[in-house]
């Protein structure tokens, strides 16, 4: 078996004491920048992963990160989430962090479980979920400076150039916007768009992905709207479909798409082609093309963002442009 990367190792590729190396993991800031970025380096290509229990004692740090785990809901929604938090226990495993799971089923009562896990030093960090514009628990975190990121953007006026936190996303418009520009390839140019109502940050940013590949090719349009359930999404898009005035949808979800999908077979037209987004289980089934989030690249970003190459959580900072977020662009999976 391979000798595992010391200490030592890590001092002597990068040029400094071991005092230094032990500084950079784990009390960076005291560290000069130009130092800290060869150490980080020579991390990064030896693969040293420190002693997570002595470190523990050490730094009296639990080298463990919260995430809310959400209520069941059932149906088909969900499934994305369940992928990446999987996947983000993975990513932190191999970086010596372990996930801490809590319930809360509103953001009041989240923050709650927060104040209790920061206050008995049960966590280091925290990742949150399903953001929205104004999101109180953004600002608790932030005001109290606890190192966290989030799945999902701050939805703010301007959440890249200057955002309010640290954040991954998925592109929603990229996705859509590719399942538009297929449907506008295969099928014809009256492509619809199932949505929910307006005033859903991610619901309004993949039906823009939508609007916006429509307009490149100059081709109109329905735009229906109803709540994410497949029997809505059925009735919402019947009557349309019956009449023969559409050549696709593209759909919000895949609980929408499979709603559209029933309601085409219902009327005789079981070939319309219909894209869902979040490719789960049941798409794939049904033989749905649909929008694959790869929430395993949100997870690894979600690390990389929280711990950067070291072995330990970085203080909270200042989200600069360009360096607070991550934004992963998903994959259309045509069946």
């Amino acid at each position: 078996m391979a000798r595992l990367p010391t200490v030592e190792d890590v001092a002597q590729a990068a040029g400094v004491s071991r005092q230094t190396v032990s500084n950079v993991i784990n009390t960076p800031g005291i560290v000069r920048a130009s130092t800290r970025e060869r150490v980080e380096a020579a991390i990064a290509q030896l693969g040293y992963r420190p002693h997570m229990a002595a470190r523990r004692l050490r730094t009296r740090r639990s080298s463990t990160i919260g995430i809310h785990l959400d209520p069941y809901a059932g149906g088909i929604a969900g499934v994305v989430l369940d992928r990446f938090v999987h996947a983000l226990t993975e990513s932190a495993s191999e970086r010596g962090m372990r996930i801490q799971l809590y319930a809360a089923r509103t953001p009041a009562d989240e923050i709650a479980r927060m104040g209790e896990l920061t206050e008995g030093g049960e966590v280091d960090a925290f990742v949150i979920t399903g953001t929205f514009h104004g999101d109180p628990r953004a600002r608790w975190l932030v005001d109290r400076g606890v190192p966290f990121v989030a799945f999902g953007r701050p939805w703010g006026d301007d959440d890249v150039s200057q955002p309010a936190h640290l954040w991954v996303d998925v592109d929603g418009a990229a996705g859509t916007r590719a399942a538009t520009e297929h449907l506008l390839r295969v099928a014809g140019r009256r492509i619809a768009f199932l949505g929910w109502p307006a005033g859903s940050g991610t619901g309004d940013d993949r039906e823009r992905g939508w609007r916006d590949a429509m307009a490149a090719a100059g081709a109109t349009g329905e735009r229906l709207w109803c709540e994410d359930s497949v029997g809505e999404a059925r009735a919402a898009t019947a009557a349309l479909i019956a009449a023969d005035g559409v050549d696709g949808i593209v759909c919000a979800s895949d609980s929408l798409a499979i709603g559209a999908h029933l309601a085409a077979a219902e009327a005789g037209r079981g070939d319309l082609p219909v894209i869902g987004f979040d490719n789960t289980p049941a798409a794939e089934a049904i033989g749905i093309s649909s929008v694959e989030q790869l929430p395993e690249q949100v997870a690894a970003g979600v690390i990389e963002l929280l711990m950067g190459p070291t072995g330990s959580v970085v203080a909270p900072r200042a989200a600069a442009a360009g360096e607070a977020h991550v934004l992963v662009e998903p994959r259309l999976v045509v069946r």
